[in-house]
């Protein structure tokens, strides 16, 4: 065998070896806290459920029958009602986040490069309290006898008894909140590249105002906001915290569904197949994602 080959070799173990030393932890993470229990739920999905809600044999597609709307008193569309309202809540979430963010960012990328670290660092600020706790922040600024429903009973908007919390607005706003941080960070990450003699040269062909924006500023910073966009929408879409402290019975959304099928009315089998469904559901949204940042000129590695 030649040096060479034998050099060649012991590299290429080296290089397995770094590999190995720093992928491995996450690959081991993934496997016990994501594989193993998908594969479990999988499992449970197929079991029927005793009189307490525990899987017990036989095995049975009633689960996924249940999920589908169907029950001994025949068909009812309230488990497709809830997946429309988890579909427009994360989109909504998603949107007021957009909004948000583009204006945050450019904000910070105005003041000087020795405070935007800091003025990052207010945005991620709150995300290091438990989200529990800023929920129930946003249950105190709408609820009843907070100023923003002062303002809605003097508009004549909401009945003197009744608060913004809780409702579908404070889910929205529960939501856009607490994922804002994930949508300001990526799309920061992008604008700071941001070729500014693209913007000029726009300028130069009187362009201004939104469509200087969209012909300029929008192409550079979109690989930013296509990861800000599954960051944001993906969790919003199975988040539970947010929905039952802010929503209540009135905006139920999957993540209280599935919650409530293990912890307040147990039927695990059932729960278990509402969770496969949602993340059934939410594989296909992020392959269908990529085809459309694809064509946005995105890239499926930027954006996913």
């Amino acid at each position: 065998m030649s040096p060479a080959r034998t050099q060649a070799e012991v590299e290429g173990r080296r290089q397995r070896a770094r590999l190995w030393t720093t992928s491995g932890p996450g690959l081991v993470w993934i496997m016990l806290f994501l594989l193993i229990p998908s594969a479990g739920l999988l499992a449970i999905a197929f079991f029927s459920a005793d009189d307490y809600g525990n899987p017990v044999l036989p095995l049975s597609t009633q689960p996924f029958q249940q999920v589908a709307g169907f029950s001994l008193l025949g068909w009812d569309a309230g488990n497709i009602a809830i997946f429309l309202r988890s579909l427009q809540q994360a989109g909504i979430a998603t949107l007021a986040a957009i909004v948000i963010a583009y204006p945050l960012v450019f904000f910070i990328l105005s003041r000087p490069p020795a405070v935007r670290p800091l003025l990052l660092l207010f945005v991620i600020l709150p995300s290091w309290t438990n989200q529990v706790v800023r929920t129930y922040a946003w249950l105190e600024l709408l609820g009843p006898n907070a100023p923003l429903s002062w303002l809605a009973h003097s508009l004549h908007l909401l009945p003197p008894e009744l608060g913004l919390a809780p409702g579908s607005l404070a889910v929205t706003s529960g939501l856009a909140y607490n994922y804002l941080p994930y949508m300001i960070v990526p799309l920061y990450a992008s604008a700071e590249k941001l070729d500014w003699a693209l913007v000029e040269a726009g300028r130069d062909l009187y362009a201004a105002g939104i469509k200087l924006f969209w012909h300029t500023v929008f192409p550079q910073t979109l690989p930013g906001l296509l990861s800000g966009v599954i960051f944001v929408a993906i969790p919003a879409f199975g988040d539970y915290v947010v929905p039952a402290l802010l929503g209540g019975d009135k905006a139920m959304m999957i993540g209280s569904l599935i919650s409530a099928q293990f912890i307040e009315t147990p039927d695990w089998p059932y729960g278990a197949a509402l969770t496969l469904i949602m993340l059934a559901f939410t594989g296909l949204g992020l392959v269908a994602f990529r085809i459309f940042s694809r064509k946005l000129g995105g890239t499926g590695e930027t954006a996913i």
